[in-house]
């Protein structure tokens, strides 16, 4: 699972200038898949696991507010360095955020296979299939905010990593695991980066053309995560 974290070597088939003008697409692109994680993957199985209540969407406003506090305090601690930051904050969210999606797709994966092989072969089918836009988003955001190949890279494997400790707690504690608290908290994480850093990012462009290819691969973004969220639950 954590391999799917390598698509970003595509990244080596194309020269530099290209990738570079593909990044804001790929951003725009990762905003949509973000949102679309959010709206039509997470925050509908918090609610289908324990109901539309308050405290269901109290934890999804918990996640958007403690991703506000932490790019705050980045900001305020790049504010008071020495020299100026190589990388932008959302960076270090993005592989934050990314690593709590995967350590709570290692909880809901590591939890179906002690159901049995079967379910837990479909479960994680379902999370490669959200993991492959993400992180392909995810890398053009660590490249567009400073990050060089390489480390961005290893970066995105490191936070993808983390799925491991969450099967492996799934499966020692399966039978007393409740995550729907954490898929509403990850939403409002997901919901914050998107509508707070990355499209404020893509949509200074000011050439109606572009623009309008930006808000292309939004949708596209929000589009294959519903079409992937239909077509796994038929």
């Amino acid at each position: 699972m954590s391999t799917v974290a390598l698509i970003g070597l595509v990244s080596l088939l194309v020269s530099e200038s290209r990738m570079q003008a593909l990044l804001l697409p790929l951003v725009a692109f990762s905003a949509g898949s973000l949102m679309g994680g959010a709206f039509l993957h997470l925050i509908p199985e918090a609610v289908e696991a324990r109901g539309a209540g308050s405290l269901t969407f109290v934890a999804v406003l918990a996640g958007f507010a403690l991703f506000f506090l932490l790019e705050q305090f980045l900001e305020w601690h790049h504010g008071h360095a020495l020299s100026p930051p190589a990388k932008a904050p959302v960076t270090y969210l993005i592989l934050l955020a990314d690593g709590l999606h995967n350590f709570i797709g290692g909880l809901a994966i590591g939890a179906s296979f002690v159901v049995s092989v079967q379910v837990g072969l479909i479960t994680w089918i379902a999370a490669a299939a959200h993991e492959v836009p993400q992180e392909l988003g995810d890398f053009a955001i660590l490249r567009h905010g400073g990050w060089r190949r390489a480390p961005a890279l290893l970066a995105n494997v490191a936070s993808a990593l983390t799925i491991v400790p969450g099967g492996l707690l799934a499966y020692y504690v399966s039978a007393e695991l409740d995550t729907a608290l954490l898929l509403a908290f990850a939403a409002g994480n997901f919901i914050y980066i998107s509508a707070s850093d990355l499209i404020p990012e893509v949509k200074r462009e000011r050439i109606l053309g572009r623009s309008l290819a930006h808000f292309g691969a939004f949708s596209a973004g929000i589009l294959l995560i519903l079409i992937t969220r239909f077509a796994l639950h038929s």
